[in-house]
């Protein structure tokens, strides 16, 4: 199988059968063993102020876990020799969070956000990446870094 035949098949399934994800909007618009991305709308019900009008901080949180954990397994994926469903199903089930950091630098306001994550490492049961939430602006409005078994 073509590795980015299987990153399609992965993003699609990701943004459209976990309920989680389409509950807050998410979007996976980039997949590649060393980066990812993933887009979102604003939304009145991903509010956390209702006075300042920002992004709730765990919706926050929660995009910057998904974006790493996309790039993470895009990483596991292309390390299988041969890959196959049952491969791939196989390392997949496996890869969890283990520490979540994130840290707000500004409210989070704006009509899209984008966050990206890159590998810093991975190793043969841990890996670690760097994630950054932006608005639409360029604004950056958090940074993060995730700790994933793999």
């Amino acid at each position: 199988m073509e590795k980015q035949f299987i990153f399609e098949q992965v993003k699609e399934m990701w943004n459209n059968s976990i309920a989680f994800n389409s509950l807050l909007g998410f979007n996976i618009t980039e997949m590649t063993e060393e980066h990812a991305e993933i887009k979102f709308n604003w939304q009145d019900k991903l509010m956390g102020n209702p006075v300042q009008k920002i992004l709730h901080g765990g919706v926050t949180a929660s995009v910057l876990d998904m974006v790493g954990g996309v790039v993470i397994s895009a990483n596991m994926i292309s390390r299988i020799a041969k890959p196959d469903h049952k491969k791939i199903a196989d390392k997949l089930s496996k890869l969890s969070t283990i520490d979540l950091r994130t840290d707000f630098l500004r409210p989070g306001k704006g009509e899209t956000f984008i966050a990206t994550a890159r590998i810093i490492r991975h190793g043969s049961k841990v890996a670690v990446a760097r994630m950054e939430l932006h608005n639409e602006k360029g604004e950056h409005i958090a940074f993060g870094t995730g700790t994933y078994m793999v």
